[in-house]
């Protein structure tokens, strides 16, 4: 571990506001997530399914990934292989200087490129390659828009201003965009919506990550809650997608897997607000995919192959008890820089995928004690791996061991030779239990010399002075007793019914109701003949002048100029609905009616219609609708738009509506 690493440990230690924001983040995050998870009563046997796709496709990556592309192209997605960044940077300046000269809406200079949330953007220096070659870019996540103000990397993969304070974001706020300062968070939200509508307008390229890839239908789900990735791959004329060749799964129902413990994970919601769904392009836009390798190919034959399963939810980052201290810009490369991923996953990615020789150090920043393993929601070996990388085992082929300092190697020798019969490992155990006694008579830990690598920071227990063996010996009945009562017990409590019953409709109104409730939506239930008075009451009574609908909502609003057009001026938008999920609160819109998917973006309140006859139980039967396969984009809406980027305070509406209401039509 370089001099300049610990400094920088030393230097986010002593940080109050840094400790202070990192506590907040850690405690609000871990408490969601376990909170969430706690909903689902298989949450164990999801992890262990979703571990065994994910390994499964990195074993096939080649095959799973022929079919995508397969599928991308018949779909009309254009498709380009970026092998590194700088392929991947000289791929989008073609896209971007092949449309300017064939479409008009690319007359302004320099070109425009509003950008949603991509940690594979991050990687491969995205913005600072595309405003060196002339181009204007500009983030549209909260969190990626504070730091891009302040020149700096994000600090987390999910929350990239974890480490600020309101404070200095209202200072920021008022030295860059000229307003009065304040530390009111939703004042300084309603500041960058506003800011960042006009960006939304006038974007000649819309640029965004991909969460997941479907092998079997080219679709590309995209997972946010502000509402910026809507608007990136929607208004602008063209849309570039940037994506991880590992990040895919072989069918919907895998994505449906997935999308059940991503958002748990990731921010403690059962849904992440939208989850979009792009098959194809929409009417007069060209859609593209850049998928890159850079380094992943390798990292794949390599043995730290396991890390690509990754799902990037940041659950590791919440739970390590280093990051948990430090924040992500302690993290730094043997050159100073930092690395595009942090925390655990961070520390097994970056020397896996940029090289061992700068950030192999990551490594070190570990206490390697399994929380980050017990977090992770595809169960991945991060304790091992991070071991992996601490011996060299990476991609650029370094030596076993070429990682540890001389010390710690001749000590694992040693305690090699002397594990090596039980009889010895006795004696030494014995030996050092008495030593550390004599070292430590008075604590219950000891601590090396600083000069072993180990002692500037790390406490160890004292070792016992009778082995295991013969301590075991004496407690094996009682445990043995307690185990067999424990398991008659478990296997008791485990029986499940073979055939599931089906929800009565009825039930899943009442569970969509109480889900969207709960998220701050509004749930109407009417009759289909009441709908346009009902309808009409509610938009006058929201001071409602205009209306912007798609082609099922059109025949409901009376009284109201109806537009088909979107139009930023317009506050009211109505859509209908494909669906209703029950156990999230969702409503799936669909393009393809009309304006629904703009209908429902740019307003500030969305009035969404939906029969009770469409209400289906989960995630996965939405997934599994023809029309959501058919259509070219589609969203599940779960709640109003929503951020948590700043000091972790909810803050309802940032880009997409600031109020959801569902007027659910009684057809039973």
């Amino acid at each position: 571990m370089s001099n300049q690493f610990r400094a920088r440990i030393r230097q986010s230690i002593a940080d109050k506001n840094l400790q202070i924001a990192l506590d907040n983040n850690a405690r609000r995050r871990t408490a969601g997530r376990l909170a969430a998870l706690e909903t689902l009563s298989d949450h164990e046997e999801r992890r262990q399914r979703l571990h065994a796709v994910k390994a499964d496709v990195v074993a096939n990556l080649d095959r799973y990934l022929a079919h995508f592309i397969g599928q991308l192209t018949a779909n009309g997605i254009i498709v380009h292989r970026a092998a590194n960044a700088d392929e991947a940077i000289r791929i989008f300046l073609e896209i971007a200087e092949t449309q300017k000269t064939k479409n008009p809406h690319f007359s302004a200079s320099p070109l425009l490129v509003a950008k949603a949330k991509s940690m594979v953007s991050e990687e491969l220096n995205f913005n600072h390659a595309l405003e060196a070659a002339g181009l204007r870019v500009m983030e549209t996540d909260l969190g990626e828009y504070i730091v891009q103000l302040r020149g700096e990397h994000p600090s987390h993969i999910i929350t990239p201003a974890v480490h600020l304070r309101r404070e200095q974001v209202g200072e920021l706020f008022h030295e860059k965009l000229g307003i009065p300062y304040t530390d009111d968070i939703p004042t300084l939200t309603q500041t960058a919506r506003r800011v960042l509508r006009e960006i939304f307008l006038t974007a000649n390229i819309g640029v965004s990550g991909v969460n997941v890839g479907v092998a079997a239908t080219g679709t590309l789900a995209i997972v946010t809650n502000e509402g910026n990735g809507r608007m990136c791959t929607t208004l602008p004329p063209v849309h570039v997608a940037l994506m991880g060749i590992e990040r895919l799964v072989p069918s919907m129902d895998d994505l449906a897997l997935v999308l059940s413990l991503l958002p748990r994970s990731a921010t403690g919601q059962k849904l992440s607000v939208y989850t979009s769904l792009i098959n194809r392009p929409l009417p007069n836009q060209t859609r593209h995919i850049i998928l890159v390798d850079n380094g992943r190919s390798a990292l794949r034959a390599s043995p730290l192959s396991d890390i690509l399963l990754c799902i990037r939810c940041g659950a590791c980052l919440n739970a390590c008890p280093v990051f948990r201290e430090t924040g992500g810009h302690a993290y730094l490369g043997r050159d100073g820089a930092n690395p595009p991923y942090t925390g655990p996953v961070g520390s097994v990615v970056s020397p896996g995928l940029f090289g061992y020789e700068n950030f192999g150090q990551l490594a070190q920043a570990s206490s390697l004690c399994g929380a980050c393993k017990e977090a992770c929601p595809v169960d991945i070996d991060l304790p091992g791996l991070l071991l992996r990388v601490r011996a060299g085992e990476t991609p650029d082929h370094g030596p076993e061991g070429n990682g540890l300092p001389a010390p710690v190697k001749l000590g694992l020798r040693g305690f090699r030779l002397a594990a090596g019969t039980s009889s010895l490992f006795a004696v030494f155990q014995t030996l050092g239990g008495l030593f550390s006694r004599f070292y430590s008579p008075r604590r219950a830990y000891m601590r090396l010399p600083a000069w072993t690598g180990w002692g500037y920071s790390k406490d160890f227990p004292r070792l016992a002075v009778r082995p295991f063996r013969a301590r075991w010996k004496e407690i094996k009945q009682v445990i043995g007793n307690q185990v067999i009562r424990d398991q008659v017990i478990r296997n008791m409590g485990s029986s499940r019914p073979l055939i599931a019953q089906s929800p009565s409709t009825e039930a899943l109104i009442a569970q969509f109701t109480q889900e969207l409730t709960a998220l701050g939506g509004h749930v109407y239930r009417v009759m289909e003949a009441e709908l346009p008075e009902r309808l009409t009451e509610f938009l006058h009574s929201k001071g409602a002048d205009r209306v912007v609908v798609d082609d099922f909502a059109a025949r409901y609003v009376k009284g109201l100029p109806a537009l088909r057009e979107p139009d930023p001026s317009i506050r009211w938008g109505v859509t209908g609905s494909l669906c209703g999920i029950a156990e999230t609160g969702s409503v799936a819109l669909v393009s393809g009616a009309g304006e629904t998917l703009t209908a429902s973006l740019l307003t500030e309140v969305h009035a969404a219609i939906l029969k009770a006859s469409d209400l289906l139980p989960t995630v996965a039967d939405a997934l599994g609708r023809p029309e959501v396969r058919a259509a070219a984009a589609g969203v599940l809406v779960t709640g109003p738009s929503r951020t948590a980027d700043i000091e972790m305070a909810l803050t309802i509406g940032v880009h997409g509506p600031r109020e959801i209401h569902v007027f659910l039509i009684d057809d039973l």
